[in-house]
């Protein structure tokens, strides 16, 4: 099953177990910050809520840890395309049809009839 979700890109183009379990690490890691990013916001909401000095006084540290968590999940949803694109262009190698330029965006190479 785990396979399944990059089993292909449309040209047959098969993702070693290496490659997925780089994505899969990733993405575990994403969630992660994502989950720990909504308990912050719900303490946020909360101490905003009480309007207790203290509480209010807190909010500026964890706002600021909201902030760094959010900096991680960008840095590693550009490691993650920058690894796809990587993987895509080492598998793709050879291939006739298509490939994806640097930036990830996808390009037709012309087939030549002989």
């Amino acid at each position: 099953m785990e396979g399944d979700i990059f089993s292909g890109f449309g040209n047959g183009t098969q993702v070693d177990g290496k490659v997925f379990q780089t994505f899969q690490k990733s993405f575990v890691q994403v969630q992660d910050i994502l989950d720990q990013n909504r308990l912050l916001i719900n303490e946020i909401n909360q101490n905003h809520e009480s309007k207790i000095p203290d509480n209010l006084s807190r909010n500026v540290g964890l706002i600021k840890e909201l902030n760094n968590n959010i900096r991680r999940v960008v840095d590693l949803y550009a490691d993650l395309s920058s690894s796809f694109t990587r993987s895509v262009e080492a598998s793709s190698e050879g291939d006739s049809a298509g490939t994806f330029k640097s930036d990830g965006k996808a390009r037709q190479k012309r087939i030549r009839s002989g």
